[in-house]
């Protein structure tokens, strides 16, 4: 059986019990904020545990390293809606230590791509065409600058509201520990 026959068979099972009643919630966050953070398998559990984030208390936008790449990119959108039309009037940036972004070698990354078909002639069309691939792929070194890289991207964003609360925090996603890198409530002058 491959993984999406079992998970198909796990979900008929799981909406003919109705074991879906539980989290049965409202598209608007009881909490009123948005978390960004990383994609990491560590913090499925561990991030909504560590903060007392329960179904329906929060919206959480996901990407690699907890990133805001572009200001015009999905990320961002995601966050804009998430204050416009869900209610959300906080937005948490975290980032976690050992963090796979902080070890992505582009180079690395691109002969991944070739080793697994893709041509190499597609990686030079993309450069070609103006996107600076190494750039694009490139991870971070620092969590701590890369979280307050993406707060300032967020708070300075021409269309977010200059009085919403926008913070960056790290957790530990062994113990869930939450170091404050930014309070975003701290009045600025």
């Amino acid at each position: 059986m491959t993984i999406l026959q079992n998970i198909l068979s796990f979900n008929k099972d799981f909406v003919n019990n109705k074991e879906y009643e539980p989290y049965i919630t409202t598209k608007f966050p009881d909490k009123r904020i948005v978390v960004l953070s990383c994609m990491d398998t560590r913090l499925v559990e561990l991030l909504p545990k560590a903060m007392n984030l329960r179904n329906g208390d929060v919206k959480i936008v996901k990407s690699a390293g907890a990133l805001v790449s572009h200001p015009f990119g999905a990320i961002m959108r995601s966050l804009l809606v998430a204050v416009y039309e869900l209610q959300a009037d906080e937005v948490y940036v975290v980032g976690h230590y050992d963090c796979g972004m902080s070890a992505v070698d582009p180079e690395s990354m691109i002969q991944k791509m070739i080793e697994r078909g893709i041509n190499p002639e597609v990686i030079d069309m993309v450069e070609f065409s103006g996107i600076d691939l190494k750039d694009f792929l490139r991870g971070f070194g620092d969590v701590a600058t890369s979280v307050m890289k993406s707060v300032e991207t967020i708070r300075n964003h021409p269309l977010m509201i200059k009085t919403i609360p926008v913070h960056g925090l790290v957790i530990d996603p062994n113990t869930g520990r939450l170091d404050v890198i930014e309070d975003g409530t701290v009045v600025r002058l």
